[in-house]
């Protein structure tokens, strides 16, 4: 452990202490893909919000039209912009015009992922961030608190940029394996398709 130069860990307090109990030397990370997480989770939660109001709304005309816009959204707020389809591009014009302050996360939310993707130092990264929380207090509250508690270990990913994404996808793999398994406990037989599935030997 001694060699470890640095942990990338999950927004997740007892994580952040264990590797300071145990690995004193190394610098800890925050995973990009969690942080991008908290983001989409507070976005889709005023999703929700928005449609559960309108359900309640004694406008009928504005009710359906708030429906109208808000349904089958999700995905297209949730996505990274550049990959929507031109339907899922309607659907956030839509939701921009009829739905200002729901659009104007939206667009935060991808001015945020694109601060991981372009800043190429961590003050870069510390000075975009700093603005992005300036726009973004109001709006994405429960971020932005979590952002500043974690503002150091978040700023240490610009320089390396490492994350957790090839344990992610070997964990999304193991879970596959598993399912694939059909509920058989034989915990040897497991190990083997896992090994095989990476051409590792045991």
């Amino acid at each position: 452990m001694s060699e470890i130069k640095k942990v990338s860990i999950d927004l997740f307090q007892l994580y952040k202490s264990l590797v300071k109990e145990l690995m004193l030397q190394a610098e800890i990370v925050a995973d990009r893909f969690h942080v991008m997480k908290k983001i989409n989770e507070e976005l889709d939660s005023q999703r929700k919000k928005i449609k559960r109001l309108a359900q309640k709304e004694g406008n009928y005309q504005e009710k359906e039209k708030i429906l109208e816009t808000i349904n089958k959204s999700k995905y297209a707020l949730l996505k990274n912009e550049e990959d929507l389809k031109e339907s899922e591009k309607e659907k956030i014009n839509a939701i921009r015009r009829y739905l200002p302050r729901l659009g104007e996360m939206h667009v935060l939310k991808e001015e945020f992922r694109e601060i991981f993707e372009k800043s190429k130092s961590w003050l870069e990264g510390l000075l975009k961030l700093g603005d992005w929380l300036d726009k973004s207090r109001e709006l994405f509250t429960s971020s932005c608190g979590t952002i500043k508690r974690w503002i150091g270990e978040i700023i240490a990913y610009f320089d390396d940029k490492i994350s957790q994404g090839t344990v992610e996808v070997i964990n999304n793999k193991l879970k596959l394996i598993k399912r694939k398994g059909y509920g058989s406990r034989n915990f040897n037989n497991f190990e083997i398709r896992a090994f095989l599935t990476w051409h590792f030997s045991s």
